[in-house]
């Protein structure tokens, strides 16, 4: 597992207090929660993001409110995201533990093509949740973005045209990003991926397949 000093490429301050409110979809929560149980430092600033909104609930000014809503904010509160521990002895955190039932191990994987494989996992419908997992040398075929994609690098490592992401590491895309995330050799990667529209493929292969794999 590597150290803050390792991971080079951490969240925004955008995704960190839309997760400190509440206000990012599930499938982000997720990636988001994981992110945080690997880096110390992102940890640390969402944690500072939580003290803050705390404060601020401190000092509002007292306005009139529904009979209803302690009971509404108390519910929100015990269903909100929380700030994830660091990692202990699973090869993953506790959040996305939840959702593969266990460990990468027990992740049951649908293959894409050219050795690159997937695992969807169960989230609302406002964003799409996935596991990939790259042979060391593959390519995941050149595509671009309709809108926000996170991918979390989880095992090994890979690059595009902008970086390198390690373990611990996360790219945050957007639509005017086009790539070809390649897995470095050595090892396989595994990385957890976040997405609220469909990619934009480049290769009619993709296109075909896209609707049968929900990417």
């Amino acid at each position: 597992m590597n150290d803050m000093t390792q991971i080079k490429h951490h969240l925004t301050d955008q995704l960190m207090m839309g997760y400190a409110a509440g206000a990012l979809p599930e499938a982000f929560n997720l990636v988001v929660a994981t992110h945080l149980s690997m880096c110390d430092s992102c940890r640390a600033a969402a944690q500072a993001y939580d003290a803050i909104g705390g404060a601020i609930l401190e000092t509002e000014t007292r306005v009139s409110v529904a009979d209803d809503a302690l009971a509404e904010t108390l519910a929100l509160i015990a269903q909100g995201p929380s700030v994830p521990k660091p990692l202990t002895n699973s090869d993953v955190s506790a959040p996305l533990a939840a959702y593969i039932g266990g460990s990468l191990r027990d992740v049951k994987w649908r293959s894409v093509g050219m050795g690159v494989r997937q695992a969807v996992l169960s989230t609302s419908k406002l964003a799409t949740a996935r596991l990939l997992y790259i042979p060391a040398g593959a390519a995941v075929p050149d595509h671009g973005h309709r809108g926000t994609e996170l991918t979390l690098v989880l095992q090994g490592a890979f690059r595009d045209a902008t970086a390198r992401f390690a373990e611990g590491d996360v790219e945050v895309a957007n639509e005017d990003l086009n790539h070809t995330p390649v897995a470095e050799i050595g090892k396989d990667c595994i990385c957890l991926a976040a997405t609220d529209a469909p990619l934009r493929f480049n290769s009619w292969i993709p296109r075909i397949a896209q609707p049968f794999l929900r990417i």
